[in-house]
């Protein structure tokens, strides 16, 4: 990718073009998506592939008299050749938009305000990165994949709004498998490539994985002690973001926080959920052209900001506040608590301690009420030690049981999972969560 500057200077271009070529009454937003990336993929601890993405791409939405219609174009990094396509594509968007009908809820934002955010955090090098893992990983039969590299993200609008980010980060997604077919499946993320935390990640694993070695246990259905994992934690927490602080979806009385947002019920007081978009991987400006700041979602158990998107704002009266049109959070933020990770076990004391789940669905979604399987590394813990791993079980709970009444305490140290979906491009949501302790979960067969 070309650097920042000279990507930024090359999207102003087009900007001014289309503002000096937009006739009245008609008006335009601007998109921008870009990214470089390093792809290295791992088989049996070695570099099966290694690759780099760099591609860029403008949305176009022409709008006039209530009607609007949104074009994607690729972006060929030549200056002429992008006028070319953007002005071809913004004559298609003429000649459909007489054909659609106006649209109720469309909700332009008339402010022309500016936000540039740029982080300079240096990426580790590629090469340095992968010789640290095959070091680290020697006798292992690790896969996974190594994804790094800056995204940047523009908006722009013909009322003169202008907003510029770029974020560097770096994502190793990987597994250990055991002979057995048994698999410890981890992670490491962020900004800034630490080798000592990298080290700690992959021994954790290596500890695991040994004991995915000793036979399974089969568990009773029950209800039992437990601790989930920061990736676990991140399943639950995945699904109460879908429509649970939507604003679309609290007044169309479909959220699974119904009664959370109604005051029927709450979590317990451990609990503070923040959209933490400054200093996230998110640009702190939506796609629909509203600026976007941090939002209490959570506070103390109880419930907090919405996510309000501009067509909700149209459609219930709202103040829209940058949320994306599926109106999920993209920077979540969970506060720590005061359990050190290195007591975990010791305060777990007997039952279960669980790496992943997958799978998750509702059982009865206006009761917040989840069922989903243990998944990878899950074990059976007696008197603060790991005995031995579990036989995956399928679990049925309300979240306002594991992070209300039943969550004992959540751990002091928290970890960052970014998003390893590189759907047409690499994904910028995140979560910084700690693990949580619960005194109960039920367990169904």
């Amino acid at each position: 990718m070309a650097n920042v500057k000279s990507q930024a200077e090359a999207f102003k271009v087009l900007v001014n073009w289309l503002q000096d070529t937009v006739r009245e009454p008609e008006q335009f937003t601007l998109s921008h998506a870009a990214e470089s990336s390093a792809f290295v993929r791992f088989n049996h601890a070695r570099v099966r592939q290694a690759g780099q993405v760099q591609q860029a791409s403008v949305s176009l939405k022409l709008i006039n008299d209530g009607r609007h219609a949104d074009l994607q174009i690729t972006l060929s990094g030549e200056q002429e050749t992008d006028l070319q396509r953007l002005a071809e594509g913004l004559q298609q968007l003429r000649e459909t938009l007489p054909l659609l009908p106006q649209d109720p809820y469309l909700l332009l934002n008339h402010n022309g305000w500016q936000s540039r955010h740029v982080q300079e955090h240096p990426l580790p090098d590629t090469e340095q990165v992968v010789a640290q893992i095959a070091e680290a990983a020697q006798g292992l039969d690790l896969v996974g994949i190594y994804a790094a590299g800056p995204i940047a993200r523009g908006f722009a609008s013909s009322s003169g709004a202008f907003g510029w980010h770029q974020a560097n980060s770096f994502n190793f997604d990987f597994s250990l498998f055991h002979d057995n077919g048994q698999a410890v499946k981890a992670s490491y993320a962020g900004h800034d490539w630490n080798s000592a935390d990298f080290a700690r990640r992959i021994q954790q694993a290596r500890e695991q994985l040994e004991f995915l070695g000793r036979p399974l246990r089969t568990l009773a259905p029950g209800q039992y002690r437990a601790y989930l994992a920061p990736a676990a934690l991140e399943e639950i927490m995945g699904m109460l973001c879908w429509g649970g602080f939507s604003a679309q979806s609290i007044a169309s009385k479909s959220s699974p926080l119904q009664k959370l947002y109604a005051g029927d019920q709450a979590f317990s007081a451990l609990v503070s959920l923040d959209e933490k978009v400054s200093d996230s991987l998110s640009p702190a400006f939506s796609g629909e052209g509203y600026p976007r700041s941090d939002l209490r979602l959570i506070v103390e158990g109880k419930a907090g900001a919405q996510l309000v998107g501009s067509r909700s704002a149209a459609e219930y009266g709202l103040t829209a506040n940058g949320a994306s049109g599926g109106e999920a959070p993209s920077a979540l933020t969970m506060a720590a608590g005061d359990l050190p990770q290195a007591d975990v076990l010791k305060q777990l004391g007997t039952g279960l301690y669980i790496s992943n789940l997958w799978y998750l669905n509702y059982s009865d979604q206006p009761a917040a009420r989840l069922t989903g399987m243990t998944r990878f590394a899950t074990f059976w813990v007696e008197n603060g030690e790991i005995q031995a791993p579990v036989s995956t079980m399928r679990f049925d709970d309300s979240a306002y049981s594991l992070l209300g009444s039943q969550l004992e305490a959540l751990t002091a140290e928290r970890e960052l999972l970014l998003s390893a979906s590189t759907y047409s491009q690499r994904n910028t949501s995140s979560a910084l969560l700690p693990g949580a302790l619960v005194s109960r979960l039920t367990l169904t067969l």
